[in-house]
């Protein structure tokens, strides 16, 4: 009964302009800063940390305009999930660097997309796998009626989607080594056991080591993508670009060094508002926490 009333709420939705939806999304924003006195702190802190030597006219002008794409990511859902794949392709005005994918799969090493989370990153799958088989790892929602919502937003045109468990990496090992495209979101936080505390704007955060663990065993190759919403509801800008490691190193660091210069370049559309710095169950907090 509740998949059921939330896909009619979905299809309703996904009716209306993607303009209107950003405007609603704009007002469920601040309705939830407004009203949640936890959700506002962690958004202002985490944005803080980067903003700290920063004027403060600059620092709230971010942050209201973060307040605003964090309502946008919600309310553009429906609209990603349920219209029909041409639209969601017709929606991309500007992909930028697709040069990059396609240098990388000539190699026939496997490719890793690394999408934050940093404006529509629902979009940058779905757009990729209308040109290219992806398979895309997620965690299944908690509340159970969800998921097959998700997946069926998901899992279209060459999409096919790996759960987070090891079942789940070994079908991404699987795709790289046929040589084809897998995506990750990097600063999305791992389980117990499955990272690293390491530096995420000033801040140490518990960070996955797949991608480096993937990197070292398949030579894959890696680009970083976001979608960037274009003002007023017009679409989006999809964009790749190609990372580099210094393998003597760690790629783990490397990873979130290259997410925190893709934020800086689109800060208001980063989800500040993401518990990136939690400590999972089971984890040991970092070492400066201990010493609180």
């Amino acid at each position: 009964m509740q998949t059921q009333l939330a896909v009619w709420l979905l299809d309703l939705s996904a009716r209306l302009p993607l303009s209107w939806l950003h405007r609603f999304g704009t007002a469920l924003g601040w309705l939830t800063y407004r009203s949640s006195a936890r959700y506002a702190e962690r958004l202002r802190t985490n944005l803080g940390h980067e903003w700290t030597n920063q004027p403060k006219d600059a620092f709230q002008t971010v942050l209201n305009a973060s307040v605003s794409e964090a309502g946008k990511s919600i309310a553009e859902l429906p609209w990603i999930w349920r219209r029909p794949l041409t639209d969601i392709v017709a929606s991309v005005h500007q992909c930028e660097g697709w040069e990059h994918v396609d240098a990388a799969l000539s190699r026939g090493k496997g490719l890793i997309f690394l999408t934050p989370h940093l404006g529509c990153f629902e979009i940058s799958a779905l757009y990729t796998a209308t040109r290219i088989p992806l398979t895309v790892l997620y965690r299944p929602p908690k509340l159970s009626w969800l998921e097959p919502l998700m997946r069926s937003g998901r899992e279209r045109g060459q999409v096919r989607l790996a759960r987070t468990d090891i079942g789940g990496v070994r079908t991404l090992l699987k795709a790289l080594k046929r040589g084809e495209a897998i995506g990750l979101l990097p600063d999305q936080v791992p389980g117990k056991g499955e990272g690293e505390w390491v530096e995420f704007f000033g801040r140490p955060a518990y960070t996955m080591t797949l991608v480096e663990r993937l990197v070292r065993s398949t030579d894959a190759t890696v680009l970083m993508t976001h979608a960037e919403r274009l003002p007023q509801g017009a679409g989006y800008t999809l964009r790749f670009s190609p990372l580099s490691f210094d393998v003597t190193c760690s790629i783990t660091r490397q990873v979130n060094a290259a997410v925190e210069d893709t934020v800086r370049a689109c800060p208001a559309q980063y989800l500040w508002s993401y518990n990136r710095y939690k400590v999972p169950a089971g984890v040991e907090p970092p070492a400066t926490e201990k010493g609180n």
